[in-house]
């Protein structure tokens, strides 16, 4: 009995008892509603193979992407106040905080790293909307001015990656003056003449759209991101009237003169490059050589009319 209970019965429970299947070897994509495997989902960059959708990225996938040889350095960013209100809903803000830092294994919504993009120095800044919806607080501020200062000690342009709901409002008025603090950041870039290339992302919207991700001397957006203040469901709702079809969507804003350049993914990097390099004044490759001009003695065609040869401008006919 002891032989039937301890081998052979658990011999047999394993033969047809359910595999456990990981929570996250499988992802469906938000548009079309397929699934995809996490290798192949990863190794195109989290677009979709079946309708091209451009899933959310954080920058632990962002970053190997863009810089060279997936080569870089993730900067130490200031530390801020954590719950300067003390602020409360269904959770506490220092819980919401510990969970998202936990789940992204990131100390706020922007990491920012420097590397090279094409041979040349940059710093590029990833908002993860993942950390709390990308949300604007002091410590994503923090890590965006960080960003700008570190580009303009490196002489190497700025990237931002924006992703957000708007301002953190746990932080309520505090979160608002992070608004003009960014813009001044980007300033601090066009007196160093630096460029600063804004990419924006699904979705950016709110204040991020009202400050720095709007001031860039180049404005691209991934296909089909949602990017404007308000949602479109808000303005439908105070103007009483049905929005055109993709409306605050990036073909809409490109279409209207909102941005510059609708990019997909997997060309991302190699534009960025030619951007840097058209924008960053870099000297030729090799010397310049000034070819002396000939002195050509050309006669100027007769005038038929007039008659004569009008080698002299201005003779006698």
């Amino acid at each position: 009995m002891n032989w039937l209970s301890n081998f052979v019965r658990p011999k047999i429970q394993a033969l047809v008892r359910k595999r456990e299947v990981p929570d996250n070897l499988w992802t469906k994509c938000p548009n079309c509603g397929q699934m995809i495997h996490h290798k192949e989902i990863k190794q195109r960059q989290f677009v979709c193979q079946h309708c091209d959708h451009h899933l959310r990225v954080g920058p632990d996938d962002r970053f190997p992407h863009l810089f060279d040889d997936g080569e870089y350095t993730v900067i130490e960013l200031p530390e801020v106040l954590t719950d300067p209100l003390k602020f409360r809903d269904e959770k506490r803000y220092t819980e919401r905080l510990k969970d998202s830092q936990g789940k992204t294994g990131q100390k706020d919504a922007v990491v920012v790293a420097h590397g090279n993009l094409g041979g040349q120095s940059a710093v590029i800044a990833v908002q993860n909307f993942s950390f709390m919806g990308g949300s604007l607080g002091q410590g994503a501020a923090e890590a965006i001015i960080a960003a700008a200062k570190l580009a303009v000690l490196q002489d190497a342009p700025l990237i931002i990656f924006a992703a957000a709901g708007g301002a953190r409002m746990q932080e309520g008025i505090l979160s608002l003056m992070q608004l003009p603090r960014t813009t001044i950041a980007v300033q601090l870039l066009q007196e160093a003449g630096q460029p600063y290339i804004s990419v924006m992302t699904d979705p950016t919207t709110g204040g991020v759209t009202a400050s720095y991700a709007m001031l860039g001397d180049i404005a691209i957006s991934e296909p089909g991101a949602l990017i404007g203040f308000a949602g479109p469901r808000v303005i439908e709702n105070t103007i009483r009237e049905r929005l055109p079809e993709g409306f605050q969507r990036a073909e809409y804003l490109l279409e209207h003169g909102m941005l510059d350049m609708v990019v997909h993914r997997h060309q991302l990097r190699e534009t960025l490059i030619r951007i840097v390099e058209l924008l960053g004044n870099r000297p030729p490759p090799a010397d310049v050589i000034s070819l002396p001009v000939p002195d050509l003695d050309i006669p100027l065609p007769t005038d038929p009319e007039r008659g004569g040869d009008n080698s002299e401008p201005g003779g006698a006919s």
